[in-house]
């Protein structure tokens, strides 16, 4: 059988897809794939689901047994094996929960990421001192070199900012964000020099929900939704809660999240005013 991992990289995942299409459109039931491996049918579709690793030997069968011409077995089996190698970011897994693995490969692969915070800094935009004042908080118990190792983490995701390919980052984020004191005074001015800075991006777009809009439709916890220019991969969203955290990819939930965003950004401070209001609150620190 495959070998269980709990964090699949966004390539297996499409790959994964990439075998259900091919089954289904050559008329193969999960039950002749399975019998065609050895093995049970569970273990066909947790491959399709990207929930067990691609094995080449297993994949290359079931291209076979889906009628497929040796070119393109050849090219999937290439691709099963980048898919399978592990991210730039596996060197960091002393400090990198699984779960949150997936929410780094996707957002690596991403064209689009929105998202809203109610709380902090996105990760992607805060400064060095602001993510070490942060982690420091939020792992107490963390030694310094785990803290560092944290840090060092969330500064090489936000390199994906600066690529050729770089995704479009639109963030909505509350007012308390900004007037909630990570690091002291120093710090906090600082950080809003970066969010300054980052809001003239092209490839940025910020928008802050003063006080004075009341309550809007975010306000259970933040969350980020990625889309992707990758055919089999439909819009994925991150949620926070108050009991955990996960991943949602059925249209009704993505809809629900995309209609809270929208309606958000009408409540926000226009993003093209955004450098302004930033400025006002950094004339207070």
């Amino acid at each position: 059988m495959g070998e269980a991992r709990s964090a699949p990289t966004v390539g297996q995942m499409v790959l994964g897809m990439r075998l259900r299409d091919l089954r289904e459109k050559a008329g193969v039931s999960y039950d002749v794939a399975a019998r065609a491996l050895h093995v049970n049918q569970t273990t066909v579709r947790r491959m399709e689901k990207a929930e067990v690793g691609l094995k080449l030997p297993y994949v290359e069968k079931l291209l076979q047994t889906y009628g497929a011409e040796q070119q393109e077995i050849d090219s999937f089996l290439a691709l099963a094996e980048e898919a399978n190698r592990p991210g730039w970011w596996h060197r960091f897994r002393d400090v990198l929960p699984d779960w949150f693995s997936l929410y780094v490969s996707l957002e690596g692969a991403a064209s689009r990421i929105r998202a809203y915070e109610p709380h902090f800094i996105p990760g992607l935009l805060q400064t060095e001192d602001y993510a070490r004042a942060l982690l420091s908080i939020g792992f107490p118990h963390g030694s310094d070199q785990e803290i560092e190792r944290r840090v060092a983490l969330r500064m090489e995701r936000q390199e994906l900012l600066s690529r050729p390919d770089a995704p479009h980052l639109w963030v909505v984020m509350d007012e308390t964000v900004l007037r909630l004191s990570i690091g002291g005074p120093a710090v906090m001015r600082a950080q809003v020099d970066r969010l300054i800075e980052a809001a003239q991006r092209p490839n940025i777009t910020l928008q802050v929900v003063p006080f004075s809009a009341g309550p809007h439709p975010g306000m259970g916890g933040p969350f980020q939704l990625f889309r992707f220019q990758i055919p089999e991969l439909p819009d994925i969203v991150y949620a926070e809660g108050l009991t955990g955290a996960g991943y949602l990819d059925q249209r009704s939930d993505v809809v629900a999240y995309l209609e809270a965003l929208d309606r958000m950004g009408t409540q926000a401070t226009p993003a093209r005013r955004t450098e302004n209001f930033l400025r006002g609150i950094r004339k207070e620190l």
